[in-house]
């Protein structure tokens, strides 16, 4: 396993080895990138993800070897040779290729062939020794066979099964494929003129080698497939493919060779070629997935990690026009304090009443700050709230309803609000995410929040996978306050868990707030492992210790308090005290156990301890002159929000309803490898619009240095 993760990874052998121990005691990559970094040589989160994963991948290997070598064994045809081959084997693909001439498949026509006696003429056929082959087959027209060429054609199905289970032949044709495949695609006539196969209109008549596709565009085209508008072809020089295999098995010039010929073409045409182009196809889309994947998981992480308000009152506005707008007013916590609905839009236009309302509403419950939910009517509302003159300084910001409908028809959200419909949940969602936008987006499916692209085409397993790191790895890196955290937000905590997340938020409930660290241990069925993994991450505001409030976990409390004493001061002077602990001089306190990296962590903490890593929300204002895309002109520079990241560039609100696109030539005057390097999701930008395009709702942006 070590030799296999190091051969993927080019990570140090005591690195590996000591994180694959640290990971078969149940510890999770947040615990061991943050409280291990003597253990693992400070590999980060990204460099223990990739462990994990070639460990599953090494693992899974290895448990379908066991599977071959018993099947194999079953059938009695087990040599040490092949045993060897089995265990040796280091990828899947090759593994399947050694089992595939001893795999029980449905019947074939080699089978059939083969139990009308054929598979003697048809080595008699491969040995290319006779030039008599027309009396040679006639000895074997007997039972079902009824004259020479059923006997010939038999045994052609025999040969094209050999060939066919070849591996030189099979990796030679993989090659061809993987360096000179084109995909194809024609448009389904008869669905040319359907409205719904209009976006797919550039691949009705494509053409581009498989090799150089990218991601994007392959699943579009995938996708297009699958809706039943166009057809996908997979294609190479199949006179080149069959003048390589016929070189390989033909080595004389007799009547022998044309019969394998025949064989040959037909081993290509039908069991070669279709099983290596979905093949190819398919690690093509793979390699797409793993592309689109990797888009959608920076995307997430930086959603995640966006800019939170902080714990302050607001009031939030889920915008529409004829039903309304609703409101809801929300404390420091994030609990609904008041809801009603005002109708400021057509067809109603009672813009004097909702002003009024909302400056009821803001004074009344000590508001300070509005946030106004993205979608339908969203300009119009902000419009209208930038006319109210406050009492007291309220900031006005404009949040992403994405996904806010799915978390208010939710399980969750109907837990939390039993007496409520889904319009004041949807609003209460938008509110928190200015709150807090980690502790409310945890409660949503990830891949339904809608950042990225094609998150439904791609493998949803792995995407599940994928997402679900992302979340656990971005709540450990803020931390939880485990007084207040939901059981969303508990449930990612590093060795929580579900099932913990609810005796946590139940315990609390009977027994009150936590004052300590400590008292976490008195959660049923939290044990010695899970605390050990998760109290670092776990913060307790106002309580019996400072450090509780902090990242330093208790197991190296006694360190602090030693390093407290050694100066002469107590702990809560040591605390955030920069000058002192500049001064430590931290290899007095290593230890077996705690080295200078851990040492270097804690001192930073405690320095600013409790420290968000986030950036606070920024007040944010959108060009009040431009309502819809007939107001846009060319050469126009515009404030925006970048509020989605694809691999051929990025998508910007710049307040209308349809976004703009910053494709990757217009993100920079050099070549841009990866978009995530130029901007990042919600970042606030100034763009320059290139062309605008009415008819098709499509809008060029170039982002303004």
């Amino acid at each position: 396993m070590i030799k296999f993760i190091i051969s993927k990874t080019q990570l140090p052998e005591s690195s590996i080895k000591n994180t694959v121990n640290l990971l078969n005691q149940d510890c999770t990559i947040p615990f061991i990138s943050r409280y291990r970094k003597e253990v693992t040589g400070n590999l980060d989160e990204v460099q223990i993800g990739a462990i994990v994963k070639y460990k599953a991948l090494f693992e899974a290997l290895e448990k379908r070897k066991a599977a071959i070598l018993k099947a194999l064994e079953d059938q009695g045809v087990l040599t040490s040779e092949l045993k060897t081959k089995v265990t040796v084997c280091q990828d899947s693909t090759s593994l399947e290729d050694l089992y595939l001439p001893y795999k029980k498949s449905r019947k074939t026509k080699a089978e059939t062939a083969r139990k009308n006696g054929l598979e003697p003429l048809a080595k008699i056929i491969m040995s290319q020794n006779t030039n008599d082959l027309e009396s040679i087959a006639q000895r074997y027209v007997k039972g079902a066979i009824y004259s020479t060429e059923e006997a010939l054609e038999g045994a052609r199905h025999i040969i094209a099964e050999w060939i066919n289970e070849r591996t030189d032949i099979r990796n030679n044709l993989r090659n061809q494929l993987e360096r000179h495949a084109v995909i194809s695609t024609k448009v389904v006539k008869t669905k040319k003129e359907d409205e719904n196969a209009q976006k797919f209109r550039d691949y009705f008549d494509w053409e581009e080698a498989l090799s150089r596709i990218p991601s994007h565009r392959l699943l579009a085209i995938l996708r297009a497939e699958n809706e039943g508008f166009i057809r996908v072809k997979i294609e190479i020089d199949t006179t080149h493919a069959l003048g390589r295999i016929e070189h390989r098995i033909i080595k004389s010039q007799n009547v022998c060779a044309d019969q394998i010929e025949r064989a040959a073409s037909d081993a290509y045409k039908r069991l070669l070629f279709p099983s290596l182009s979905k093949e190819a196809l398919q690690s093509a889309k793979d390699k797409a997935d793993e592309a689109a994947i990797s888009i959608f998981a920076k995307n997430l992480k930086q959603l995640l990690l966006g800019s939170p308000l902080g714990e302050k009152r607001v009031l939030a506005i889920d915008p529409g026009f004829r039903s309304g707008c609703k409101v809801v007013c929300l404390d420091e916590k994030g609990d609904l304090k008041h809801n009603e609905t005002i109708y400021p839009h057509p067809p109603k236009n009672d813009q004097i009443g909702a002003m009024k309302k909302i400056s009821f509403l803001t004074e009344a419950h000590h508001i300070e700050a509005i946030a106004i939910g993205n979608g339908t009517a969203s300009r119009e509302t902000e419009a209208l709230i930038r006319k109210i003159r406050f009492k007291n300084d309220v900031q006005v910001f404009v949040v992403s309803e994405a996904g806010a409908s799915i978390y208010s028809a939710s399980k969750i959200a109907r837990e939390e609000f039993p007496n409520y419909d889904v319009t004041v949940r949807g609003s209460v969602s938008i509110g928190r995410r200015l709150q807090d936008p980690l502790a409310e987006l945890v409660k949503i499916d990830a891949k339904s929040i809608g950042v990225g692209q094609y998150q439904h085409d791609v493998d949803q397993t792995k995407l599940k996978k994928e997402l679900d790191v992302v979340v656990e790895n971005c709540v450990n890196s803020v931390g939880v306050n485990i007084n207040t955290a939901s059981h969303s937000l508990l449930s990612y905590v590093s060795g929580i868990g579900s099932k913990l997340a609810e005796n946590i938020v139940a315990y609390r409930s009977e027994n009150g707030s936590f004052t300590s660290r400590k008292d976490i241990k008195k959660v049923p069925r939290l044990g010695g492992k899970a605390f050990e993994q998760g109290a670092g991450f776990l913060r307790i505001k106002d309580g019996e210790n400072p450090l509780d409030d902090s990242a330093v976990h208790p197991e190296s409390y006694n360190i602090i308090k030693k390093m407290a004493k050694d100066e002469g001061i107590s702990l809560s002077e040591l605390i955030g005290n920069k000058a002192i602990l500049q001064k430590i001089n931290l290899k007095h306190y290593c230890t077996n156990t705690v080295g200078v990296l851990t040492l270097e962590d804690i001192i930073k903490e405690l320095e600013k301890p409790g420290l968000d890593i986030r950036e606070q929300a920024k007040v944010f204002t959108f060009n009040q002159t431009i309502k819809k895309i007939t107001d846009l002109k060319a050469g126009q520079l515009l404030p925006g929000i970048v509020n989605n990241i694809t691999a051929f560039g990025c998508f910007v609100d710049i307040g209308i309803k349809e976004s703009g696109l910053i494709h990757v030539s217009n993100l920079s005057d050099s070549f841009v490898k990866d978009v995530n390097e130029h901007v990042h999701l919600h970042q606030q930008i100034i763009v320059k619009v290139l062309e605008i395009d009415v008819a098709r709702k499509r809008i060029q942006l170039k982002l303004h240095k």
